[in-house]
Formats: structure tokens, sequence, C-alpha cells
């Protein structure tokens, strides 16, 4: 019997959210592992802190981007379940820290009635979407990345293939050539081009893949110096299902 509802119309975030609830009574009456768990609630946004019975939960939001009913809801949400305080992160995202993990999924349904979600925000899947904070109104840009990052960040948002990748999966969009949002540390990055095609103009994007911080930071790879705007989420689509497929799932120390 369902003993956790919410009032969502979305019934994909609804499902997800029953879900986690359901997970959570599972895993306190012993009947999932930890190590199991643990992947299904890092995927859930849901961290764990060293302080013993709370939970760190983190907020998924495209290029750091927050309408003043998602600021205000937040900002709710932490005085109800937390301490009352936000932690900004590098990636554009908020961390809610000291959370039950029982009120996790009554938290869930909350940031969700204005549509901020905590779906995929950490764990091994495809982070939060970044973007040059100029964006959008950067003099110098070709045309604005954060339609292209929304897009991407909805498109692989609940994707099967991102789930449980060998490593988390970071992308960023700069918004000119100067590279403000460092796409060459990142696995994946683009930086907006135009070019003319029988005297109309075309939009795409340079594109860097394989970049990366950590004990063994690499540069990012140049693998395309025009790649048109209608093949930006097939390519990377494409590098998700090989990184999916061969990544490497046993050395933690392994760049790759």
């Amino acid at each position: 019997m369902q003993s956790f509802r919410t009032e969502l119309e979305n019934p994909l975030v609804e499902r997800d959210i029953i879900e986690l609830e359901r997970k959570i009574r599972e895993f306190k009456d012993g009947k999932i592992a930890e190590e199991k768990f643990r992947s299904l609630r890092l995927a859930r946004g849901v961290y764990g802190q060293r302080q013993q019975g709370v939970q760190m939960v983190r907020i998924k939001l495209p290029y750091g981007k927050m309408t003043l009913a998602q600021w205000k809801r937040i900002a709710d949400v932490s005085d109800e379940y937390s301490t009352g305080n936000l932690h900004l992160t590098t990636r554009q995202d908020i961390q809610i820290h000291f959370v039950s993990l029982d009120r996790t999924p009554e938290m869930w349904t909350e940031l969700e009635k204005d549509s901020v979600t905590i779906r995929e925000a950490c764990g091994n899947t495809v982070r939060n979407v970044t973007a040059s904070d100029m964006a959008g109104i950067d003099p110098e840009e070709p045309f604005d990345v954060t339609p292209y990052a929304h897009g991407i960040f909805e498109y692989f948002l609940r994707k099967p293939v991102c789930q449980e990748m060998g490593r988390k999966f970071k992308i960023a969009l700069s918004s000119s050539e100067k590279d403000t949002a460092l796409t060459f540390m990142h696995d994946l990055g683009v930086i907006p081009r135009i070019r003319e095609v029988d005297g109309k103009q075309q939009r795409g994007f340079k594109v860097l893949v394989g970049g990366g911080l950590g004990a063994q930071p690499v540069l990012a790879v140049t693998v395309f110096e025009f790649l048109e705007e209608d093949l930006l989420i097939p390519y990377l689509e494409s590098v998700l299902r090989v990184f999916d497929r061969h990544g490497e799932r046993n050395s933690r120390h392994s760049p790759y």
C-alpha cells in the first residue's frame, strides 16, 4: 500500500519522489544494501554528510538560472527542512545541508511545486549544465547559449543511459571565444560560433571533449571547430553512450 502521496501534476516527477520514499523505507528495513541505496539516493540529489542522520540535498539549476518564485521556494524549503542557510556551488547549483533523510521526499515535493528538481544533481550522472555568467547579455557572444543549455538539461534528465555511468559527466557552455565557462576543463564544452553558408548565417559550436580536474588534470581536446547546432545533442548523446559503455568503473584513480 502506498504510504506517501504528492499532489504534483507531473506523473514522472511524482513517481520519482514516491520511489525515493519507498526505497528509504526498504533501506531502513534492511531490504536494500547500503551501497545500492547510496547509488540510488545520489542520483536523486541526496548526499551523505559526516554528521550522522542528516543529508546534504543538492538542487539542479541549469546554468544557475532561477525565477523569483523559485528563489522564494528554495528559501522557504531551507527554513522548513534545514537550518535556513543555503550554499552556492561552483557549478551554479544550491545545496541545502542538515536535512533528515526521512524528510527528503517531502522536501523534493515542495521544491517541484516551482519546477525545482534535485534529480541527478549527484552521483555518476550528467551533472548540472553550466554556462557563462554573461550568457544572454555578453556583447561579444555570437548568440545566446542559454536555450541550448536548458535543452541539454531537459533532454538528458532521466535519460536511461545517464543514470549510472562510470563517472559523473560535466558540461559547460561559454558565451564567446573568451571561454569564461572554462570549457577546456570539462568533459564536454561548447563555444558558440557563426559561419556563412550560401550567404546565410548558420549557428554552430566549437566542441571540446575530455577535459577534467582532480588528481590527474587534463585539457579537453577540440573535436569540432564547427558543429551545426542541430547536431549538438545527437553528438553529445553519442559521447555519453560510449562513456557509459566503455568508461572506467573499477579504478577510481584513472582519469577515464
